[in-house]
């Protein structure tokens, strides 16, 4: 019997692989196939042999190039052998690999040689990824015309993979549809289906919407470059590919499909397998999100106003979480590819879109690089981050008053910021009236303009969100700045002076005030009326009630509903939260908010908005998220830690796969991060926690007003249908610091109200009389008492903004839900909704 050995390759080939090979080999294939299969000693065991270790390796400086063709055939027949007869070997696989380094003059007939090799009978799987090395690289050395003879056979093996599980996701599929596109003429939406795959939206959309204009003849070879651009980063010869293959139409083109970004949104599918079943959720699949990514970095490239905003919008829509929050991203290939481009472009320009980044993304990863490109920038200018962002708040146009207008023919298109601050778009006809919408002579005759102001009027509304939170940051870190550029960039700002002519601003341990603009500028009126004057260097911050006594912080508050003013969020009204004895001697461990039963989404959702990263709790493995995690918040000096973990019995009803539904609080701790507490008090870098007793009072009340916050809207005792100890104690029981502001705000707005006569506070409730019934409204909870015998009124809230002046901006919170009960119940006898009145009167 005849050993492995002792065979030859064409001894071995069957009849088929024999006919690939044709009538006779040729001569010095054959002659090398005999050397080579005299040194060939299969090696059966990982890792290969390099090819210097091999004995193939003497041969290589003795080979021409017809016989390193010979060699990679050779090797490719292996292969074959291996992965459709014998044990699979791993030498054939690096000779083929060396042999695709080389640039050799493959024939046509050798190609397709090859192909069959590399493909044999039967089904496709993962192995035949590095089986098609070979191939790959002989087909693209042929010519563009020579390529064409094999697309036949690439096109029925391409057909083959469609379907196949293994390889919606190989590179063999992806380089088979990108060299099928490059060759697919006369049909640009296939050819573009080809290029960037298929599986997501916005990959049907390229097709569906853009396919006949990316697959024509000028723009299909810059398409075919995009869907490479596979690195993190692109190489200098890349954009030098992309700089040549750009046409006149090419910059229209990008900005049209990257305007499409923004909009696009995730998709859910639910899977089922007997009785398995689990969820996927797609943003962008793998393909479509590096045919982006090319298109984002040939916008270096592109010199025009609109790329710096497009690319901001860009990498806000795929910087922020599945759904819109939290601590993940959409799709970081994209946000990282605009960030490069906008950092690589500088300039201050770039600071706006990465300063609303800094409000709304919470991707600890992604934050650091838009941190790292304003350090950049504001380095250039000589200034830090903070102070770059006080100085680049875009005014859109507006003057001083916070107006803009343009002429449109016979008529004016007006934008504008009202006295509550909102933007208002209107349009003046000839006689200077104001018309409810747009004319139809602005319509036909100045669309362009139109379309501005309404562009602009949104990207208002989204500055003035960003810049609240953003000023709101600077009062809880305690920022300094001198009168002449709270001046500037807070009271003469048409954008930003909307929320800080509203604060109180204070000198540095001196007295406060809120603005008043003067004749010369702006000076400070206390509770008093006095006036205060600082002089242009003299340092200061925003008030804060923290440190303040009891009259003073009064005052202020009476002060406030004394002349009107509502303030952009609460500076007067703000809670404090003080060390209890309890948090004294605990040590480093806060408890104050632990054992919270709340709802996830919710609560991760608050919190990323307040600064918070990190928290990811869900039914998965804990490479991604576990039963356990922490929310965490860093302020200049300090890092926040919140434990949150899942609860008991979750796993029972949440499905596997899927984000936590419900979550327990946990502890808060602190820790240093400044340099000087990173040394001795360290392991690996992470600083042990600190005594609750050196922490600020500044920003441990900071801290906990956040969690308080995050309580306060997601606990689960805010469920109407609730039961058990937990919810009768969280909506019945002691007020919290919020719940005390509550209080005190509607000792003030009280009297003001139309039914002052028939409504009292108490420690824990607004007690309010009505013809039918007497109601008792939980400070805290907003939940509903009925007396004589505290029966539960279940009254789901309907509130509106205007129902009664609030002295801060809430936006639909709880002190207005307990006003609209309050207004409601006062009235219960003209109750018609038969929800409430089959409970009251019962």
């Amino acid at each position: 019997m005849t050993s492995e050995a002792d065979m030859g390759l064409l001894d071995e080939l069957s009849p088929e692989q024999l006919g690939w090979l044709g009538d006779d080999p040729g001569r010095v294939r054959a002659d090398l196939f005999a050397r080579l299969d005299e040194l060939y000693v299969p090696a059966r065991e990982w890792p290969a042999p390099t090819f210097s270790e091999t004995v193939f390796a003497e041969l290589g400086p003795r080979l021409g190039d017809a016989q390193w063709r010979a060699l990679g055939v050779w090797a490719q027949l292996r292969i074959d052998l291996h992965l459709h007869g014998t044990d699979y070997r791993p030498d054939p696989a690096m000779l083929t690999a060396r042999v695709a380094q080389r640039k050799l003059a493959w024939t046509g007939d050798e190609v397709e040689l090859l192909w069959r090799a590399a493909i044999g009978p039967g089904l496709l799987d993962y192995r035949h990824e590095s089986s098609t090395a070979l191939p790959w690289a002989a087909t693209k050395r042929l010519s563009h015309e020579a390529q064409r003879r094999h697309l036949p056979l690439l096109r029925q093996i391409q057909e083959s993979l469609v379907g196949n599980p293994w390889a919606s996701h190989s590179r063999l599929k992806r380089d088979m549809d990108i060299f099928l596109g490059e060759h697919t003429e006369n049909d640009p939406v296939r050819a573009t289906t080809y290029l960037v795959g298929e599986g997501d939206g916005f990959a049907d959309l390229l097709a569906t919407e853009y396919g006949s204009r990316l697959g024509d003849s000028k723009t299909l070879p810059l398409l075919c470059h995009w869907v490479t651009a596979t690195a993190a980063r692109p190489a200098p010869t890349w954009l030098r590919q992309a700089a040549a293959l750009l046409t006149p139409d090419t910059g229209p083109l990008i900005r049209d499909i990257l305007s499409r970004v923004p909009a696009h949104r995730e998709t859910t599918t639910r899977h089922r397998q007997g009785t398995h079943e689990w969820t996927t959720t797609t943003y962008l699949n793998e393909r479509t999100a590096v045919a982006l990514r090319g298109l984002i970095w040939t916008c270096e490239l592109i010199d025009e106003p609109w790329v710096v905003p497009l690319l901001g919008e860009v990498a806000l829509a795929a910087g922020t979480g599945i759904g819109g929050s939290g601590s993940n991203s959409r799709s970081e290939k994209l946000v990282n590819a605009a960030l490069l481009v906008l950092a690589e472009h500088g300039g201050l320009e770039v600071v706006a879109p990465l300063a609303r980044m800094q409000t709304k993304v919470r991707k600890r990863s992604i934050l650091a690089k838009v941190a790292l490109t304003l350090d950049a920038v504001a380095a250039q200018a000589g200034l830090n981050r903070e102070q770059l962002l006080d100085r680049t708040v875009p005014t859109f146009g507006l003057g001083p008053d916070g107006v803009r207008e343009e002429k449109a023919g016979d008529h004016v298109l007006r934008l504008a910021l009202d006295e509550a601050g909102t933007p208002l778009l209107t349009f003046l006809n000839p006689a200077g009236k104001p018309v409810r919408s747009a004319p139809k002579a602005v319509r036909e005759n100045h669309g362009g303009l139109l379309t501005e102001f309404r562009n602009t009027l949104k990207e208002i509304r989204k500055t003035l969100s960003s810049e609240r939170l953003r000023v709101e940051r600077a009062l809880a870190e305690d920022r300094l700045w001198r009168w002449n550029q709270v001046e500037e960039f807070f009271l003469d700002h048409p954008v930003t002076g909307v929320h800080g002519r509203r604060l109180i601003w204070q000198i540095l341990q001196g007295p406060a005030g809120i603005p008043v603009r003067t004749a010369d500028g702006w000076e400070l009126t206390d509770p008093t009326g006095r006036r205060i004057q600082p002089r242009a260097d003299t340092p200061m911050r925003l008030w804060h009630p923290i440190g303040e006594t009891v009259e003073e912080i009064r005052s202020r508050r009476d002060h406030l509903l004394e002349i009107g003013l509502r303030q952009p969020f609460k500076q007067a009204f703000r809670e404090v939260y003080l060390l209890t004895p309890a948090e004294e001697q605990s040590g480093t461990l806060s408890n104050r908010f632990s054992g919270h039963r709340l709802r996830y989404g919710q609560a991760k959702a608050l919190l990323s908005e307040r600064g918070w990263t990190g928290l990811s709790l869900g039914h998965w493995d804990a490479a991604g998220g576990s039963e356990q995690s922490e929310a965490v918040k860093e302020v200049p000096g300090w890092r926040m830690r919140w434990d949150m973990h899942l609860p008991m019995g979750s796993w029972e009803t949440d499905r596997h796969g899927d984000p936590a539904s419900f979550c327990v609080s946990g502890p808060i701790r602190f820790d240093r991060t400044d340099s000087d507490h990173l040394g001795e008090e360290s392991w690996k870098g992470v600083p042990k926690p600190t005594p609750l007793i050196e922490v600020p009072p500044l920003v441990l009340s900071e801290a906990m007003r956040d969690a308080d916050l995050a309580v306060g809207v997601s606990s689960v005792g805010l469920d109407p249908q609730g039961q058990g100890d937990y919810w009768n104690s969280y909506n019945f029981g002691d007020l919290t610091e919020s719940a005390e502001i509550r209080r005190d705000a509607l000792t003030r707005l009280l009297p003001r109200l139309r039914i002052a006569d028939r409504a009292e506070l108490t420690d824990r409730f607004l007690r309010v009389r009505g013809d039918l019934r007497t109601y008792r409204i939980h400070l805290g909870s907003g939940n509903i008492l009925m007396e004589p015998n505290d029966a539960y009124l279940c009254i789901v809230p309907n509130v509106t903004s205007d129902q009664v002046f609030l002295p801060f901006e809430e936006e639909g919170g709880m002190l207005s839900v307990i006003i609209s009960k309050a207004l409601l119940l006062a009235g219960d006898a003209a109750i018609t909704d038969p929800s409430i009145t089959r409970q009251i009167r019962v």
